[in-house]
């Protein structure tokens, strides 16, 4: 989350396949300070990724569809594990939209993993970044009180731990896709999700009729 400093890269690498790791989600504390690590990550995601099969509740499918227009099938996984947390947990569309957004503009939709970050390397990801400690779909930062590494670099718990912080914002519903995440993100470049949007909306309506 926030702003990549000077002199930081980011390469994508093959890697293991995704693969759901069940972990005790965390309530984390939100940090004072503006925490300066998005970046706009548009390279494209690896295709070396297998799908993940999680078990879901009716009416949502009990794997990931098909690749989505515009989308590798890693993304499209990684999307989908995001549509289902939210169906599980009984939020809203608007809740996997705003997720939906910023995991476009933090990672891509791929779980990366950070070289300075060396246990993240051990974990299943999906490329890798440079950008302080931030891991995962959401760029969550340990440092920041996120959760562990293993919990930041598991799709599906870092999903989790982005809604746990979403829904404890006064009125987020009513708040744009951009306001929503900045108020969990609290990136030095609050604008950037904005241009997500478009394609966030167009996931969900693939993966959420």
């Amino acid at each position: 989350m926030g702003s990549r400093p000077s002199g930081s890269f980011i390469r994508v690498t093959p890697s293991a396949a995704h693969t759901d790791v069940s972990a005790t989600e965390v309530d984390a504390r939100r940090s004072a300070s503006l925490d300066p690590v998005s970046r706009d990550y548009q390279r494209p995601a690896s295709p070396s990724a297998s799908p993940a099969t999680s078990p879901s509740a009716s009416p949502t499918p009990n794997r990931p569809p098909g690749p989505v227009a515009g989308l590798s099938q890693t993304q499209t996984t990684n999307g989908w594990t995001v549509v289902d947390v939210a169906r599980k947990r009984n939020l809203p569309r608007q809740a996997a939209i705003v997720a939906i957004a910023t995991a476009l503009q933090e990672s891509n939709l791929q779980n990366l993993a950070s070289s300075a970050v060396p246990a993240s390397l051990k974990l299943p990801h999906e490329g890798e970044s440079v950008n302080y400690d931030s891991v995962g779909l959401f760029q969550q930062r340990p440092s920041q009180g996120w959760g562990t590494v293993a919990q930041l670099m598991d799709p599906r718990t870092a999903t989790g731990l982005f809604y746990d912080r979403l829904v404890k914002v006064s009125g987020w519903p009513n708040l744009g896709v951009a306001d929503a995440a900045q108020s969990v993100q609290r990136s030095a470049y609050p604008g950037a999700y904005q241009k997500r949007e478009d394609t966030a909306r167009r996931v969900i309506a693939a993966l959420w009729p």
